[in-house]
């Protein structure tokens, strides 16, 4: 397993790689909030979005939790 001086030195190394890269792009290319527009999208869309979303939540739990049937002792004890 590796150190922590080791876990310490890579994360500081790499984070002065990326503060430099930074630091090294040219003024044209800075990004600035002024050039984010906000989007307004229709409550349709937003509410479709949502129940879409709680749709495949839904999915996902009854596949994991109740899709699955119980498997009984005797059929353990005849698959061998």
């Amino acid at each position: 397993m590796l150190s922590q001086k080791t876990i310490l030195g890579s994360l500081i190394g790499l984070l002065l790689l990326t503060s430099s890269a930074v630091a090294e792009m040219p003024d044209g290319h800075s990004m600035k909030t002024s050039e984010f527009h906000r989007i307004d999208q229709p409550l349709s869309l937003k509410v479709a979005v949502t129940v879409g979303g709680l749709a495949l939540i839904g999915i996902e739990l009854w596949w994991f939790i109740y899709s699955k049937s119980k498997v009984s002792p005797t059929k353990l004890t005849n698959n061998q």
